[in-house]
């Protein structure tokens, strides 16, 4: 966001800056984001919130689209470039209205479920649909299974990665609300870190196994059984699995 300070939105933000951090984190000006929301996320303080949320609000609408710069963009861009075997990319994180919580850390994991639950939900309709599969013509019966089997697949995926318990991921947003503070805080503070964190196991490690002739695919060994044990619940509760 372009720092535009020296106009009425500017003012008129900063003032809601200053009155909404009277519920926040003590000395939150002196805090630093990380700081702020590790407090949140562990019940300390009522609300977190830095300059760069009133900022894209009150300032530049823009700012708050979706597609983030670096995810979105640049880094699918270089996996093209580089020939990588798949593509990877991720957006601005879906923005929540912390005031409509009644308990906010407890809440806030619903909020966490609600993208790996739409993901076993969309993997249990693919697997419905399946029922109709058999009621189509040869060739658009084989084009619709085989979708249907890639959504299945990908939304199992999906759901497993996002449950990894490392902020920004929702498994991450979910283990902070039910860890004790002990392990919450600094587990939060890991946010700002996360997404490097995430392209260390998904590019580099691996990269370097391949280079030394070790399997170091880490992310797949973690991923791979919870994703074939959820493909074959899916088929299960659906009657599917025979």
């Amino acid at each position: 966001m372009q720092p535009l300070t020296n106009n009425p939105a500017a003012a008129a933000a900063l003032d809601v800056y200053k009155q909404l951090s009277k519920i926040g984190p003590p000395d939150q000006l002196n805090n630093d984001v990380g700081d702020s929301r590790g407090l949140f996320v562990t019940g300390r303080c009522a609300l977190s919130l830095d300059w760069g949320d009133i900022g894209t609000l009150a300032i530049d609408t823009t700012q708050s689209k979706v597609a983030d710069k670096v995810g979105t963009i640049i880094l699918p861009a270089m996996l093209i470039l580089l020939r990588s075997p798949f593509l990877f990319g991720y957006a601005k994180p879906v923005p929540v209205n912390f005031r409509r919580l009644d308990r906010p850390r407890r809440d806030m994991v619903w909020v966490a479920l609600a993208g790996p639950g739409t993901n076993v939900l969309l993997a249990i309709v693919s697997s419905l649909l399946f029922y109709g599969v058999g009621l189509m013509p040869a060739s658009p019966a084989e084009w619709l299974a085989e979708n249907l089997i890639h959504s299945i697949q990908i939304n199992a995926v999906l759901c497993v990665f996002n449950m990894l318990p490392l902020p920004p991921l929702d498994g991450g947003r979910v283990a902070v609300g039910l860890l004790p503070d002990a392990l919450a805080f600094p587990l939060a503070r890991l946010e700002r870190y996360g997404m490097l964190i995430l392209l260390l196991f998904l590019f580099v490690i691996p990269y370097v196994g391949e280079q030394t002739g070790y399997d170091l695919n880490i992310l797949a060994w973690l991923i791979g059984a919870p994703t074939e044990a959820l493909i074959r619940l899916v088929l299960a509760i659906t009657g599917q699995s025979g």
